[in-house]
């Protein structure tokens, strides 16, 4: 592969390409992402490549094998262009019909569209879906354009545009101040100013200086960073290459996780391609800036995107964190300046730099400038990535674009900011999302998690399952948060149990105080959040637990199962899926349950078709012996 030595030649190149492009009239892209390959997004591609070659239409039509959109919950997804239509849940077995139909005859499948659930009709386009309609994806938007495999396809739609511009038309101190007047605030969870991070490190007296991509992102049903880094891993390489210059660092690491073996794929074969094109390394376009990159595969552990935890795992040592005395700014990665952000904040920095401050001041609330990419997930219809400005109201985003709460179910709560965030209730459906706002009413935005739950969620078992993760996840290194975490753990499960009284309830607050302040790092200062806002808002829910009641008929500790003799048809559906031969009965007789055996699974109660099966909340009485007594 020829090197590219020169901005002038670059931009030839991408000439190159445009003109190579409009030989090709249909492009069809097919999300391979993480989500749809395991939906057998990659039969699908190839079948489309057989076709396309059977039909003899390869000097018209190209394959993409493009990025996630977000929309995984109807993957695969397709999308043709130009026309824009748009293809869900497609399957290996679908792909004649659609060649033979949409692309020879120009004909749209309707059984293929998504169809509006309140209108109920089929819609063509993709930009026409309200899932994509009433977003703002300017991070997210390009993933399904370009193979994130191919380099030229992101030169193609302005890739390392803004690299060369910041190499020849700005000095570092331009760079840095751009940035800093862009207001943008980083998208790992703190919402610190990222041009005062950037300017920290610059300040700092060093001979070596380091930038750090942190894909560390472990927070249960959250993916906006693998997504970003699947689907368009040079937006965050030319992200982390501008902010090098900046800087004044030389050498960059990209820390994923290992759960994540499709994004460390993409973002090794990104870099050896820059490499290959003279895009990294000595001397880039001529400009006598010099570069390297490295990838690090972390060993999944949720502390570890902690910045002095990352930085010990890249090091060699244990991922764990140690006292920020000084920040890790100043005295990082072998004790050199070292700066690290998120995915999510590197991926904004070439769009401001081709676009300039004062367009991305323009998007946002007034301390929270740009867009954020959400996971929206939990008791919402559509679930996926969501990217939006900052200020856009939860219900916008759990209505509007999440299209509600499934099955006719009442809104009970949403949790933001991932597994330490908190959860909010109904009367915050009209906040507006960005990070003071959130910190307001007991939240945070966190890296971006959002958990839907309706009326069927206990807030007490969220609050334990949370607790739960996150103790599990302690790196043990500091006691409030080893064993603060572990008693609040069991106080929580006391609860779920009827075991707990008032003043577990009491000390369950104190502790969460104690280890949010005396913590060592964010895990802990972070984790009773979950615990303090479902206390704020769903005290009762707590209450009733120490009555013996789990409202919302959720914690097995305080559920009895009764078949009801009126309604029971002798079925035996009930007894078939029972795991532990609770039930009795012959057939088309009333059936029983005995409850000292039965372990609450809930299968008697999902299968029953006669709504026979009773579910009833109440602490059971303790069955004490004569002679214990």
């Amino acid at each position: 592969m020829t090197k590219i030595t020169s901005r002038k030649e670059l931009e030839q190149y991408r000439k190159n390409l445009q003109k190579q492009k409009g030989s090709k009239n249909i492009t069809i892209s097919v999300c391979a992402g993480t989500g749809c390959l395991a939906l057998k997004a990659q039969e699908v591609v190839d079948n489309f490549r057989e076709e396309i070659k059977k039909h003899k239409l390869s000097a018209n039509v190209e394959v993409k094998e493009a990025g996630c959109p977000g929309f995984c919950e109807k993957g695969a997804l397709v999308v043709i262009h130009p026309e824009e239509i748009n293809y869900i849940k497609v399957q290996p077995e679908d792909v004649a019909e659609i060649v033979s139909e949409t692309i020879v005859k120009k004909k749209v499948i309707p059984r293929l569209l998504y169809t509006d659930p309140h209108s109920t009709k089929p819609i063509k386009k993709e930009s026409d879906i309200p899932f994509y309609k009433h977003q703002k994806r300017i991070l997210l938007g390009n993933n399904m354009k370009i193979d994130s495999k191919n380099i030229d396809d992101y030169i193609l739609y302005g890739g390392y545009s803004a690299l060369a511009k910041a190499l020849f038309d700005m000095k570092p101190e331009e760079v840095l101040e751009e940035v800093k007047k862009s207001n943008l605030r980083g998208r790992g969870g703190g919402g610190f100013p990222t041009g005062r991070k950037w300017e920290t490190t610059r300040n700092a007296q060093s001979d070596k200086k380091y930038v750090i991509v942190n894909c560390d992102e472990g927070d249960p049903g959250a993916f906006m960073d693998r997504a970003l880094m699947e689907g368009n891993p040079h937006l965050v390489l030319e992200g982390l290459m501008i902010g090098g210059y900046a800087i004044g660092a030389n050498e960059g690491f990209v820390y994923v996780r290992q759960e994540y073996p499709l994004a460390v794929e993409n973002t090794e074969i990104a870099i050896k391609k820059l490499e290959e094109l003279g895009l990294l390394g000595k001397n880039i376009l001529g400009s006598g800036f010099d570069f390297t990159i490295t990838v690090h595969r972390g060993a999944g552990a949720f502390v570890s995107g902690e910045s002095s935890a990352l930085m010990s795992a890249i090091e060699g040592r244990v991922g764990e964190p140690r006292p920020k005395y000084i920040h890790t700014a100043v005295s990082g990665l072998w004790n050199k300046p070292t700066c690290l952000n998120n995915v999510e904040t590197w991926a904004n920095v070439p769009l401001i730099i081709n676009n300039g401050a004062a367009w991305f001041q323009k998007i946002g609330t007034e301390n929270s400038k740009g867009t954020k990419i959400f996971s929206l997930v939990g008791k919402v219809n559509n679930t996926g990535l969501v990217e939006v400005p900052m200020g856009t109201t939860l219900r916008e985003i759990i209505y509007t674009i999440g299209g509600g709460v499934p099955n006719g179910k009442k809104f009970k709560a949403v949790q933001t900011g991932g597994p330490s965030g908190g959860c909010l209730p109904e009367k915050y459906l009209d906040l507006p999302v960005d990070f003071d706002e959130l910190y307001k009413v007991g939240s945070m935005m966190g890296s971006g998690g959002m958990i839907v739950m309706d009326e069927d969620t206990c807030m007490v078992d969220i609050a334990r399952y949370f607790v739960n993760f996150l103790s599990q996840e302690s790196c043990g290194k500091c006691i409030p948060c080893r064993e603060g975490l572990r008693h609040m753990l069991r106080i929580l499960n006391d609860l779920t149990t009827g075991e707990a009284t008032e003043d577990d309830v009491k000390l369950l607050e104190e502790l969460s105080e104690v280890v949010q302040l005396s913590s060592l790092c964010a895990l802990g200062q972070s984790a009773p959040n979950p615990v303090l806002s479902t206390l704020q808002y769903f005290r009762d829910e707590y209450q009733a637990h120490i009555n013996g009641e789990c409202p919302a008929k959720v914690c097995k500790g305080l559920l009895t199962f009764t078949i009801d003799a009126a309604k029971c048809t002798g079925c035996g559906l009930c007894m078939k899926n029972c795991p532990v031969e609770a039930i009795t009965g012959e057939k088309k007789t009333v059936h029983h349950i005995n409850s000292d055996i039965c372990i609450k699974c809930g299968n008697c109660y999902e299968v029953c078709k006669f709504n026979a099966v009773q579910k009833a909340t109440g602490k059971q009485k303790k069955v004490v012996s004569v002679e214990r007594r």
